[in-house]
């Protein structure tokens, strides 16, 4: 099996380790259940570097990112970030990828670990022969930490990290981290502040034990993947290979609000246009469709697992319908945004318009 840099921090901090992915990893250390706390009440510090991070740069790297993914990349400025998902002709997902731009022709990609060499394929298989484009598969050179919980932003403020009560999610902001130059991120899986930090995987593991050093006394403990898909799992948020396949198509996985067809052409647009016809316009509702009057349903609310802001940029909110578990995840009534974050919930919670002034669109 494959093993991360951070390979002997796991062992010193007695992780059980599993095969994921073809990865050796961590499951858990102290417990899947007291790592899902220590996450929602303080901070926790994974290991994602088994995740793929691939680089397109060049004149031709936004029109290539433009063909290959469902969202708008273009409208992304730099150091900002998105959610997207790259299909097949088919409209099936061969991942769902985040998308970062660190310069105005420079792109880093963070794709799933069982779809790196795919996505690197397909990448290198579409750019083939267009101009100006360089892919470049730089997983073994960058590691990537996940810093997540309420106590996130406070450990890195310690540590002298710039610019984070500015930075809002899906931006992204390169930074000097204990000494190293580190790419720092807002994608979030786990629903908490958080960041992510790309390093050198040549620093790596000293970086991953100063976190843990100097976030002890905020309760910083390191957490496997157990308790990650418990927190992503509670947020409702999509997993590859469990929620999506190749074979599924972002409107059968009920994540229609990740496609732009306002943009242009992409691979998988023409399914997926097909896919919208008879669809509604409102969840709940359901309209006469076809020669045979077929009555096409959407999922309400309730069923649909994400929903998607008004505002560009506003991935992987899910619809908790229920106020109970909106309490208990303790999201913005409003906006579906959590107020554990002070840089996106400005109103309160009873009543109001959304903070940013615009409705939600569910």
């Amino acid at each position: 099996m494959k093993r991360t840099p951070l390979f002997d921090g796991h062992m010193a901090s007695n992780a059980k380790l599993v095969d994921f992915s073809g990865w050796e990893m961590p499951i858990h250390y102290s417990g899947v259940v007291d790592e899902y706390q220590t996450v929602r009440t303080r901070a926790g510090l994974f290991d994602v570097s088994h995740m793929g991070r691939i680089a397109v740069a060049g004149d031709g790297a936004l029109p290539l990112l433009q063909r290959l993914t469902t969202r708008n990349v273009a409208k992304l400025r730099v150091h900002e970030s998105h959610y997207s998902m790259v299909c097949n002709q088919r409209g099936g997902i061969k991942d769902d990828i985040f998308i970062n731009r660190v310069k105005p022709q420079e792109f880093l990609l963070c794709v799933n670990a069982s779809n790196r060499e795919t996505i690197v394929a397909w990448l290198q298989e579409q750019g083939s022969g267009a101009a100006g484009v360089e892919i470049q598969d730089r997983s073994a050179e960058i590691a990537q930490l996940a810093l997540q919980g309420p106590a996130s932003r406070s450990i890195l403020v310690t540590l002298g990290v710039p610019g984070l009560a500015a930075l809002k999610p899906r931006q992204c902001l390169e930074v000097k981290l204990l000494g190293a130059q580190a790419l720092v991120t807002r994608t979030g899986y786990t629903g908490e502040l958080g960041y992510e930090l790309y390093v050198p995987a040549t620093g790596a593991l000293r970086i991953w034990n100063e976190l843990l050093t100097n976030g002890k006394a905020a309760g910083l403990k390191p957490v496997g993947l157990g308790a990650r898909d418990l927190l992503r799992l509670e947020m409702a948020y999509l997993l590859y290979g469990n929620d999506i396949r190749e074979d599924t198509t972002r409107m059968e996985a009920s994540a229609e609000w990740g496609v732009d067809f306002q943009k242009g052409e992409f691979i998988g647009r023409g399914a997926l246009r097909q896919q919208t016809v008879g669809s509604c316009p409102s969840f709940g509702s359901a309209r006469a469709a076809g020669a045979g009057g077929h009555q096409a349903r959407v999922a309400s609310p309730a069923e649909r697992p994400v929903c998607r802001e008004a505002d560009r940029g506003s991935d992987q909110r899910q619809s908790l319908a229920d106020p109970a578990k909106r309490d208990r995840a303790r999201l913005c009534d409003q906006c579906l945004q959590s107020d554990r974050d002070a840089a996106c919930h400005r109103h309160p919670r009873q009543g109001g318009p959304c903070h940013r002034g615009e409705a939600a669109v569910l």
